[in-house]
């Protein structure tokens, strides 16, 4: 549908309202309900939105250590611009009008630390170099019988698995719970984000879907709106679904690899293969994964966001924690997947399932486009056998607080997205890491009340 067939498809179908939203920095999806009358005015100039929401975190506490907003500004509305591009309709509820916005300033220029505007950022860069993006990304959850009531009650702990035991790629367990599978793949489908797969992972009441994959910017969108729709059709089942990287250190993490490839502005041809080469790898491709290699340790918070995300990258977890590649290789950071023309394609397998995908994906693709335009050479072998153990070229960084301080001074974190943004995403990743450390954990209840 063009514009004017939108704007004309609200006025004319008895439609009242409509729903908008955008994603904070933590990938949360923040929005409103709101009048077709109000949708219809601010299509120009857009709509007004406290900024609060760049201005705390995922718990709706305030920072104490950014700029763009805070006390001293007294929280003023910024502009959300809605992205008629983005409509799509709502098929648990009543098929409401729901759209995705941008963040801008009131000057209108760009919101330097709003998620979806940078990737659109890096995004346009791509483009500029004459290349198609082509991105997807595939999720892992847990599912509960619990109410976020439940969850309350029982302080988070003894909580009732969808299905018990560990029964990856099982056409049995599904069909305990078919409305709710079939309900997931159905309205997916139906809200614009069709589904190439969905299945039970190793892990009681695990589920993993994968999307098909799409133009960067779209593939985001389908990404972060698969999270909050994934909960809101589990709400309606009497389920909860939680995207944490980890929830018990004796489960594997969720995951959210993503997929990624280069292509002719014209999608004719996958411009990471290369039938000539002896690994079917063209020299874009390989300038592509050395510029992922050598980014990666200034990146990771983008990756790997929360305390919780390093529970995952352990040893052994089917999470990596080396800086490493390999040909179709599930212990590497970097997976490289090359053998046809239509499915050569790069999978990063640090960000877990609680990334903010806009932020996942313009570190994935801005990391690769370095590596093109410094025509870096693939001089890291790829790694055979275990990734674990070739720690040749380093290892991920093992915490937030520790990736944070590297990301921050980092000179090609700055080249690669700006000292605004880089400056306010690892302030808000310090205020993380200060909010856990001040907390008093049930390990250390357990380990040092009696015995220390």
């Amino acid at each position: 549908m063009t514009e004017n067939e939108i704007v004309d498809y609200i006025q004319n179908n008895s439609i009242e309202k409509i729903k908008f939203a955008f994603t904070d920095i933590d990938g949360v999806l923040r929005g409103k309900l709101i009048h077709k009358d109000k949708f219809l005015e601010g299509l120009k100039d857009g709509v007004g939105f406290c900024d609060v929401v760049f201005g705390w975190d995922s718990a709706d506490a305030c920072y104490d250590n950014v700029s763009v907003t805070g006390w001293r500004s007294g929280y003023p509305d910024k502009l959300a611009h809605i992205d008629l591009s983005t409509f799509r309709l709502i098929p648990w509820e009543d098929n409401t009008p729901f759209f995705l916005a941008d963040y801008k300033n009131n000057d209108l220029t760009d919101l330097a630390i709003c998620p979806r505007t940078l990737l659109k950022k890096v995004a346009q860069q791509c483009s500029d170099m004459g290349y198609h993006a082509a991105f997807a990304q595939e999720f892992e959850w847990f599912n509960f019988k619990e109410t976020p009531q439940s969850l309350e009650e029982k302080n988070f702990h003894n909580l009732t698995p969808l299905t018990p035991g560990m029964f990856g790629y099982s056409i049995l367990r599904p069909s305990l719970e078919s409305h709710y599978y079939n309900d997931l793949f159905d309205l997916l489908g139906a809200f614009d984000i069709p589904l190439e797969g969905l299945h039970t992972e190793t892990g009681p009441g695990v589920y993993e879907a994968a999307y098909f994959h799409d133009q960067i910017l779209r593939a985001a969108d389908k990404a972060t709106l698969l999270k909050t729709a994934v909960k809101e059709i589990a709400n309606k089942h009497g389920i909860i679904a939680t995207f944490m990287a980890k929830i018990n250190e004796k489960l594997p993490g969720c995951s959210g690899h993503i997929h990624q490839s280069l292509w002719k502005a014209d999608q004719s041809e996958n411009l990471f293969f290369d039938a000539q080469d002896e690994h079917n790898m063209s020299t874009i491709f390989k300038q592509y994964l050395a510029g992922q290699l050598y980014c990666l340790p200034h990146i990771v918070p983008m990756l790997a966001p929360t305390v919780n995300s390093y529970k995952r990258l352990v040893e052994g977890a089917w999470a990596p924690t080396t800086i490493t590649w390999g040909f179709d290789n599930r212990t590497t950071a970097l997976r490289v997947l090359n053998h046809s023309h239509k499915a050569a394609r790069l999978e990063q397998r640090v960000s877990g399932s609680d990334t903010n995908p806009y932020l996942a994906m313009a570190a994935s693709l801005a990391s690769g486009l370095y590596g093109i335009k410094h025509q870096l050479s693939l001089t890291i072998p790829a790694t055979t056998g275990n990734g674990y153990a070739n720690k040749s070229n380093g290892s991920i960084a093992a915490n937030l607080m520790e990736a944070t301080q590297i990301m921050k001074t980092s000179a090609v974190a700055k080249e690669l997205f700006g000292d605004e943004f880089v400056q306010h995403f690892t302030a808000t990743r310090e205020w993380e890491w200060r909010q856990f450390s001040k907390h008093v954990t049930d390990w250390e209840m357990k380990r040092y009340m009696e015995i220390i």
